[in-house]
């Protein structure tokens, strides 16, 4: 019940369009009821042979309810599609909002292929719930007021019948399909959804899949998947046949119990009118047991919905933010930090004050805590212990997206989307100038790369940048972050997994980038660290040493080893 709550105050901005196209949804059925009640009126009445002029009213009348029913139909139809995709785009952003503050700490613990079918088929499942459970109960309960007030009209005991009739096929064929379909409608959505993550892993990693020789371990686990998703589908399936089957059987027996009962009360010209009104009023009751069975998969969806949006982000926002202040020296004091608790530290007590326009670099092994700081510093985790200042101001007095407009990033894993390098470059300015996409570009040495291309700025990257080489994603990487023109650049590992010359072009790059802005250069490869005003070593969460790269190899300390060891393994 709380999910359903949850979902009906999401539809509320769409209440408008939900009322008029459940009133053009009831004028339809009407339609139907009337035209089917005045055609069996004309044909009886025809049967005593009268004038023409008897039957002119109700000829009128046959011609109005079949071009109203037509007209009306079409209206329904238009408006509950616009309701409907209205719906489904309100549901796309609302959740797209909900998750956009829990990355990147939060959303790390579901897979991607999860989180892709959350956001996609999940969703579009909860766009039939406008459809199938909102419009269709409210037109059955308008269309049984009318059929009452119509039966009525001629014996109560008829209006009560048909009422009766109705809430059975309804209230009983409904509940019957909900509690049959209350497993069944979940499974489908898990199994679904292990489908759609197991897909998108195998399509991700199919590289190393197929040089492992894994290629029927993982389509094993798929088609396993798959059967799971159609042993649900095939029992909603079963459902759905025995509550068509139920529903046609209360309807023929409505018919006969209304021409039972009808044919002592009344007149027989009328007799053929109540039997197929009676009829025709079940068109809106029809759809209550499908909107039922897929109830219970639509809860499903959004229930999987609400497990991720509802989540606490781990980055809390100030309810009163204070101003980014125009000095943008960094100043972090006794940091602490640990990822869980009970987990060893990360960061332990780490202190060091990065004055405006000065550019220092953090180096250590793999696992000593440079990523973490970096991680801080950009608000994707926020700290308990120490403090981290912007200008003398805590960051966590900040807002996180007004701080982080103030940094620009480069990293190891350019994350490149699959679209143009134009678009690509335009994720750090979307006002940006052609003349100015152009001037980072070649700020970053790769304009002339870029017009090599047959399709220039238009080249589609592919993806995850796999049509560009790891120099030219360093490099796009580094033109995203000068078309920023952030006042305080931090560039973590920048170079990895490059080759020398590449390695080389990129620092030559980067020296452009860094110049009048405040730089912190997070490596473990001791390369072009001669320019850095301080070096700091960082080891198990702690500095161990501090000062410039001349001061560093005239002692006899870790620094030192790292530098031998790197010029040891080169030679």
């Amino acid at each position: 019940m709380p999910t359903l709550l949850r979902l009906l105050n999401l539809i509320k901005p769409y209440r408008t369009w939900i009322s008029l196209s459940v009133l053009l949804g009831f004028l339809t059925v009407a339609s139907s009821i009337g035209l089917l009640a005045t055609s069996a009126w004309i044909i009886s009445r025809a049967a005593e042979r009268p004038s023409i002029a008897a039957l002119a009213v109700a000829v009128v009348g046959v011609r109005f309810f079949g071009v109203a029913r037509g007209v009306l139909r079409y209206l329904e139809r238009l408006v509950s599609h616009e309701t409907t995709f209205r719906i489904l785009a309100g549901l796309r952003v609302w959740f797209y909002e909900r998750i956009a503050p829990l990355a990147p700490a939060r959303l790390m613990q579901f897979r991607s292929g999860d989180l892709l079918s959350r956001a996609i088929s999940n969703i579009e499942t909860l766009q039939e719930f406008y459809v199938r459970a909102i419009a269709p109960p409210l037109v059955a309960m308008l269309t049984a007021l009318l059929m009452a007030l119509f039966f009525g009209a001629f014996d109560p005991v008829l209006a009560v019948t048909v009422i009766g009739f109705m809430l059975a096929a309804s209230l009983g064929i409904t509940w019957l399909a909900r509690h049959l379909t209350r497993r069944s409608g979940a499974a489908a959505i898990a199994a679904r959804n292990a489908l759609n993550a197991d897909v998108v892993d195998m399509a991700q990693g199919m590289a190393d899949v197929v040089a492992f020789n894994a290629e029927q371990r993982q389509a094993a686990k798929i088609r396993a998947d798959a059967e799971a998703l159609s042993h649900a589908q095939r029992s909603m399936g079963r459902v759905g046949a025995l509550q068509t089957a139920l529903m046609n059987l209360l309807i023929n027996l409505c018919a006969l119990t209304v021409l039972i009962l009808a044919a002592p009360r009344t007149e027989g010209i009328v007799l053929a009118t109540l039997v197929l009104a009676a009829i025709a009023g079940f068109e809106a009751i029809a759809p209550l047991p499908t909107a039922a069975a897929h109830l219970q998969t639509q809860l499903s969806a959004a229930q999987h919905l609400y497990s991720v949006v509802d989540t606490a982000p781990l980055v809390a926002e100030p309810t009163e933010p204070q101003p980014v202040p125009s000095d943008y020296t960094l100043r972090i004091e006794n940091l602490r930090f640990r990822y869980a608790e009970g987990e060893p530290y990360a960061l332990d007590g780490v202190t060091f004050t990065l004055p405006q326009g000065s550019a220092f670099a953090i180096v250590g092994g793999s696992g000593g805590g440079k990523t973490t700081l970096v991680n801080l510093i950009l608000r994707f985790w926020d700290y308990h212990e120490g403090l981290i200042a912007l200008g003398g101001v805590d960051i966590r007095q900040l807002s996180a997206s007004e701080l982080r407009a103030r940094i620009g990033v480069v990293t190891q894993q350019t994350y490149l989307f699959n679209t143009t390098i134009r678009e690509n470059l335009l994720i750090a300015k979307r006002d940006a100038t052609e003349a100015e996409i152009v001037a980072a570009a070649q700020r970053a040495q790769l304009h002339d790369f870029i017009m090599r291309l047959p399709e220039g700025y238009q080249t589609r990257v592919g993806e995850f940048g796999l049509n560009l080489s790891g120099g030219e994603r360093q490099r796009l990487a580094i033109a995203r972050a000068l078309l920023k023109d952030a006042p305080i650049l931090i560039l973590d590992e920048p170079t990895a997994n490059l080759d020398a010359q590449t390695e080389r072009d990129l620092l030559t790059a980067l020296q452009t980038l860094m110049h009048g802005r405040t730089v912190l250069l997070i490596t473990h490869r001791l390369v072009g660290l001669e320019r850095m005003d301080q070096i700091l070593v960082l080891q198990r969460g702690k500095i161990v040493e501090r000062g410039t790269q001349a001061e560093l190899l005239a002692r006899d300390g870790a620094y030192k080893y790292l530098y031998m060891a790197q010029r040891q393994l080169i030679s």
